[in-house]
């Protein structure tokens, strides 16, 4: 017994110990890359696993039509990334292969498609998750969710810390002998006070009036009320903006209620819970297959789709038939966030009119659709129009 509690207390230890050391790097970081300042902007498209490169070449094929110009004068360049498939991974037995990532980080953003996560009963052997050791390798702290959904009032936008809570060690957790296993969640003040002041900043820059706080403090008395508190204290430097808290199960019912979530803006919370109520929030919206998100860091972004490779599409030779608007949602952020705003404004706009009730075509992830490849010409099309 008391081999196995020793066993434990060092491995714990060790945890314990790396967890300061990246507080301390945090602690070291300068400020956000000002991209209107640099000489060349590097987009690296990585096309991950499943269904992955086919919607992630489609969205990529996109955002090269929008950015033709700044491509042709040097202002812009796109690299192809690969072996960030499953195959690659394994056979490295890491979830990011050493020179997949020396690619992915001389980059300055990525598009990057979905990637398949081993589970139990998988054929696959227990490797992390290329997004969650993507997240900590680049220390992208902020996932960021829109959704919007005018016609019942719904335009909300998620800040969910991506670095640390339930995910942050689940690789690294303790079994301890046949009967006791546990996990860590982890909440430092560094990257809580990021989080919640890149929620802020948000809402202050466009005319938000409430940032809602989610946790579960009342059972998670020590992480999640840390994460509480600190999220109170930034609110308290922006006092025209209304701050509200919620625990995370009444949260996802509130999100149902046609009444009170038209009141709802901007959410700040930690990774589990974002995981699992943008999801929710999604399915307003039309499902996870038509959400984007973007993955912000200081030196890095990373803009993905927010669902799986979905495996069996390929298998059932579906994948040219996948939907790409996940990917194109994706795209629409990445302009964005490097200072492309008016060509991000017109491909969401584009999606908009692609995606509505007149759209003149339709993507149903099986022949009885478009293919991806005409969707794309679709929005291309939609985009030149505008």
């Amino acid at each position: 017994m008391q081999d196995k509690i020793k066993a434990a207390a060092e491995h714990y230890a060790k945890l314990v110990e790396n967890q300061l050391a990246r507080v301390q790097r945090m602690k070291e970081q300068g400020d956000f890359l000002d991209y209107a300042n640099m000489d060349k902007i590097i987009i690296g498209v990585c096309g991950g696993d499943g269904i992955g490169p086919v919607i992630t070449n489609e969205s990529a094929r996109v955002l090269r039509f929008l950015l033709k110009d700044e491509v042709a004068s040097g202002k812009v360049e796109f690299r192809d990334i690969e072996g960030l498939t499953i195959e690659n991974r394994v056979a490295h037995m890491q979830a990011i292969p050493d020179d997949v990532l020396a690619e992915l980080k001389a980059c300055h953003v990525i598009l990057k498609g979905p990637t398949t996560t081993p589970r139990a009963g998988d054929p696959w052997p227990n490797i992390e998750s290329a997004n969650v050791a993507m997240r900590k390798e680049l220390d992208l702290f902020a996932n960021v969710r829109p959704v919007k959904v005018p016609e019942q009032g719904i335009d909300w936008t998620f800040f969910r810390e991506n670095t640390e809570g339930s995910y942050a060690l689940g690789s690294n957790g303790i079994h301890v002998d046949d009967d006791l296993s546990f996990d860590f969640t982890v909440t430092t003040t560094e990257g809580t006070d990021r989080i919640a002041r890149l929620a802020y900043d948000f809402a202050k820059k466009n005319g938000k009036t409430r940032v809602s706080i989610v946790t579960k403090a009342n059972i998670m008395k020590t992480t999640d009320g840390k994460f509480l508190r600190l999220c109170q204290n930034v609110a308290a430097e922006y006092p025209e903006i209304t701050t509200d808290d919620w625990y995370i199960d009444i949260m996802t019912a509130k999100l149902i209620d046609e009444k009170r979530r038209r009141d709802f803006q901007v959410f700040v919370l930690p990774n589990l819970y974002g995981d699992i109520i943008t999801d929710e929030a999604a399915e307003f919206q039309g499902g996870v297959g038509t959400a984007g998100s973007a993955n912000i860091g200081k030196r890095y972004a990373m803009f993905e789709a927010i669902h799986g490779s979905a495996p069996r599409m390929v298998a059932e030779g579906r994948d040219i038939y996948a939907d790409p608007c996940s990917m194109l949602r994706a795209a629409v952020l990445l302009l964005s966030h490097i200072g492309y705003q008016e060509e991000s404004d017109k491909l969401a706009k584009a999606l908009d009119i692609c995606t509505g009730p007149d759209a003149a075509m339709k993507v149903t992830g099986r022949n009885t659709g478009c293919t991806c490849k005409e969707f794309g010409d679709y929005v291309m099309e939609t985009v030149t129009s505008l």
